[in-house]
């Protein structure tokens, strides 16, 4: 399985994708899209749009890992972190591919066995875990990987269920259009 994890952000959103299955991972690619602050956001949104869709396009994911969205005490950041992630759930919904959002204590407790981790910790065992040189900078970076690697242990059950089901409505909708 090929999983995109997101860690999105507009200023800096992560992107980092996995290959394998079960405990046999290996990173593909890693990247992290940044926009300046000077752009308006709608050039923001559009430049990232554009680099997710060639990163969907490219990598061929079979599933997209997406941090899940909370509230925080910075209310605008909630709000463009949102904006971002509404991007991601509209390109895997236009390809017909599974978005699975999970938490920030979800991925952590799943790359370091503590859901209280800080990003350090969260770089050093996505390293281990994809026996990487060094941990992937900046943050956001490995941070991606970290949904990517979640995603792989914990939600490719669901992803597989999601695959099927949206098979199944293809295949409803072509046999209702004849």
């Amino acid at each position: 399985m090929r999983v995109l994890g997101v860690d999105p952000g507009l200023t800096r959103c992560g992107l980092g994708v996995v290959d394998g299955r079960a405990r046999d991972l290996r990173m593909v690619a890693v990247g992290v899209v940044r926009t300046s602050a000077q752009r308006s956001p709608g050039d923001r949104l559009v430049y990232i749009q554009d680099q997710l869709d060639s990163w969907v396009d490219r990598f061929e994911p079979d599933a997209i890992a997406l941090e899940r969205v909370y509230a925080a005490d910075h209310v605008p950041t909630v709000m463009t972190t949102a904006q971002v992630s509404g991007l991601v759930l509209l390109a895997g919904a236009r390809r017909g591919l599974p978005v699975v959002l999970h938490t920030p204590t979800e991925v952590k407790a799943a790359v370091t066995g503590s859901g209280r981790a800080d990003k350090a910790q969260v770089a050093t065992m996505v390293t281990r875990i994809l026996t990487l040189d060094e941990a992937p900078r900046p943050a956001d970076a490995a941070d991606a990987l970290a949904l990517a690697i979640c995603h792989q242990w914990r939600g490719a059950g669901q992803a597989r269920r999601e695959l099927a089901a949206a098979g199944e409505r293809a295949r409803q909708r072509a046999v209702a259009a004849r």
